[in-house]
């Protein structure tokens, strides 16, 4: 099966390594920066090609694995192929895709990607949506031989998880960021906080997180709060935010 991978950023790199090892022929990297395209193709033995009108349209899949604002651009450009296209959004609705298009659907992996940070693709949440049942089947077969771990979810339903996903991933990885922040500015090291984090994210994979809460807010510790709050003195939107979030922790009690 030949692979045209439209995209050269974290999603598409991962993608791209996992097709390669599952046997799939990568022809073409695309992305708007030649250097990116190239690079990646580099790394899997495709052409790395930054021109629209250059892409293949003679491949059997498509991987659209662009941010969210272009993927009508990329439909559009594919919209007369016979191959299989399938864009990787967490957040972009089936109906992207004209109802006139052959073959097409989502193949939407449900982890955090980065291209400095090797991961093992087989264990990765593959999200499946297609056009119809038949699409869905040839869908479902290229997902499990990338990994096992493969749902059938419906557009409403990846939007909510795609939500989900924000909440314990992003947000969490952006308060590590402030609570990095806040050693750095006291001469504290980062690398303090390593093994509560590792065992934070370790709780949850035995337990609901709901059930391992811990914590001043779980406890209702007003003298510690407060005094977090004044250390936060000088800085309104973290003292916002550690408010906030107390609040939102006492609520689950």
């Amino acid at each position: 099966m030949k692979v045209v991978c439209i995209g050269s950023g974290n999603v598409a790199t991962h993608f791209s390594t996992a097709f390669v090892a599952a046997g799939y022929e990568l022809v073409q990297v695309w992305s708007k920066n030649q250097d990116h395209a190239v690079l990646l193709a580099d790394q899997v033995g495709a052409k790395g090609i930054s021109v629209l009108a250059d892409i293949d349209l003679h491949a059997d899949l498509y991987l659209i694995a662009v941010k969210d604002d272009a993927i009508p651009e990329m439909v559009q450009l594919l919209a007369e192929v016979n191959g299989l296209v399938v864009h990787t959004s967490g957040a972009t609705d089936l109906d992207v895709f004209p109802a006139s298009m052959k073959n097409y659907g989502v193949l939407y992996p449900l982890q955090t990607f980065s291209r400095t940070k090797a991961l093992d693709f087989s264990k990765v949440p593959l999200c499946l949506e297609a056009k119809n049942e038949t699409v869905l089947a040839v869908l479902k077969k290229i997902a499990l031989s990338l990994s096992p771990l493969v749902y059938e979810v419906n557009s409403a339903q990846r939007r909510i998880l795609h939500l989900a996903a924000v909440f314990a991933c992003n947000f969490s990885n952006h308060l590590y960021a402030i609570g990095q922040d806040i050693l750095e500015k006291n001469q504290l090291d980062f690398e303090i906080l390593r093994p509560l984090i590792m065992e934070t994210a370790e709780k949850v994979q035995h337990a609901f997180p709901r059930d391992v809460q811990t914590g001043p807010a779980i406890r209702n510790d007003e003298q510690t709060l407060s005094k977090h709050k004044e250390l936060l003195t000088g800085m309104p939107e973290l003292q916002d935010l550690y408010e906030t979030l107390s609040k939102s922790i006492k609520k689950t009690v």
